[in-house]
């Protein structure tokens, strides 16, 4: 067996400096609660991955395991973002739980789609992996700017995507670092949110399909030994593959062929669509100041969410309610809901403070109880050496026994003698064996 080979785990240099500013960094947990089915379960495991690298990809739950747990143990790894799923009688739901004093979105999952679901329908898979180990951008789109005739819950909600999310700093993210991109999109006429996640293409700009085909060589699913080379031997020329359209006659019609540049299978129409890179970016040959066309593909997950309700403070720990979406109070109600919300927490915060006066008036008890046992241990101990040295006292080391006193002892031990002789032998144990 070859020797086994230590990976390294500590970071040094630029990579510590990196971790220390990562801390103000948004983290979440993305959990499903209570009995789900299959699809909402790999829901879970798509949207870990649309929020990596910022999120618990391999956190695992338990059916013992309440929400409260993950509420409790979320501050302490300094988690920012709680997201649950659970099933109801009417269709999936999703919290977004801010941590740790709140407040909680509530939303309905009207429509989602898997991400094997969208990478079925196209025509290539276009994630591979990379792309995962840096933060998507947010790109927030169709919100109203804010106003007095805003509903006042559409401001607080894009905040609260925002939130999720790392800050945006042009002048210190590289180029190369923007891979992903996550579309939050509000649908006016459906009062509905529409949750998309991209990943971004560079591609050659000018150049048709069929040219970059030939450059880059047939896919590599086929299973024959040419299959780095394409394959135009149902082709007379050339031509007939690089500047004719699909389905169009070939170059014995009168229409002829029509340039690249005016082909609408061009990678980007006008110039508006060619970008210049201001820096080096990942793939081959997309270096500093080249126009190279960008191309947004979609990988998935896909959702639509209907915001339901918005509540103050945590699950468990519920405030008033900011917002409902069917349920309408009232000014005079709403000034009721949140006296009596305002009242329950100071009985709470009451509660609380005896708890913590009535255990450190038992643990105050305890320590006198100690110190007093202490005491009369110390005081029990020194009555005894005193009586002691009494009894020391008393006997005198001077004093003789008296001749009669030791005629008697020499007729006892002569007595004693004679019943010891006079005692016959003990008989041997007799041990039977049995065959």
């Amino acid at each position: 067996m070859g020797r086994r080979r230590k990976n390294r785990t500590h970071l040094k240099g630029a990579g510590a400096g990196a971790a220390t500013t990562d801390e103000n960094v948004p983290k979440s947990f993305i959990i499903k609660h209570g009995q789900v089915g299959s699809s909402l379960a790999q829901l879970v495991r798509d949207l870990r991955k649309v929020m990596e690298p910022n999120t618990a990809t391999r956190l695992k739950e338990r059916k013992r395991n309440k929400l409260k747990d993950f509420l409790t143990m979320a501050p302490v790894l300094k988690v920012s973002h709680l997201m649950a799923l659970t099933l109801t009688d009417v269709s999936p739901s999703l919290r977004i739980v801010r941590l740790p004093t709140g407040p909680t979105f509530s939303f309905r999952i009207e429509r989602y789609s898997l991400m094997k679901d969208l990478l079925k329908t196209s025509r290539s898979v276009r994630s591979k992996g990379m792309e995962y180990l840096t933060a998507p951008l947010l790109v927030l789109a169709s919100f109203p700017p804010p106003s007095p005739t805003t509903p006042p819950h559409l401001p607080l909600l894009m905040k609260a995507f925002q939130s999720m999310f790392p800050p945006l700093a042009p002048n210190s993210m590289s180029l190369s670092g923007a891979r992903r991109i996550v579309l939050v999109a509000y649908n006016a006429e459906r009062g509905t949110v529409d949750f998309r996640h991209y990943v971004i293409t560079v591609k050659p700009y000018g150049i048709s399909k069929r040219v970059r085909r030939v450059l880059e060589g047939a896919k590599k699913s086929t299973s024959s030994s040419m299959s780095g080379v394409l394959d135009l031997g149902n082709e007379k020329d050339v031509a007939d593959f690089l500047l004719r359209k699909r389905g169009e006659p070939g170059p014995d019609s009168e229409g002829g062929y029509e340039s690249a540049a005016s082909t609408a299978s061009s990678v980007a129409g006008d110039d508006a669509d060619a970008v210049s890179l201001a820096d080096d970016y990942v793939g081959r040959n997309n270096k500093k100041g080249q126009k190279k066309a960008v191309k947004l593909d979609e990988i998935g997950p896909r959702m639509e969410l209907r915001l339901i309700k918005i509540t103050e403070g945590v699950p468990g720990k519920e405030g008033s309610v900011m917002y409902h979406e069917f349920v309408k109070k009232s000014k005079a109600e709403a000034a009721a809901l949140k006296a009596s919300h305002a009242a329950k927490e100071k009985l709470r915060k009451q509660r609380r403070e005896e708890q913590e006066q009535n255990v450190q008036r038992k643990k105050e008890a305890n320590q006198k109880g100690s110190k007093s046992l202490a005491d009369e241990d110390s005081d029990g101990a020194g009555e005894s050496d005193d009586e002691g040295e009494v009894e020391d006292d008393a006997w005198d080391e001077e004093e003789e026994i008296s001749d009669g006193d030791e005629s008697d002892a020499q007729v006892d031990s002569e007595s004693d003698s004679e019943e010891e002789a006079e005692q016959p032998p003990p008989k041997k144990a007799k041990m039977r064996i049995k065959r």
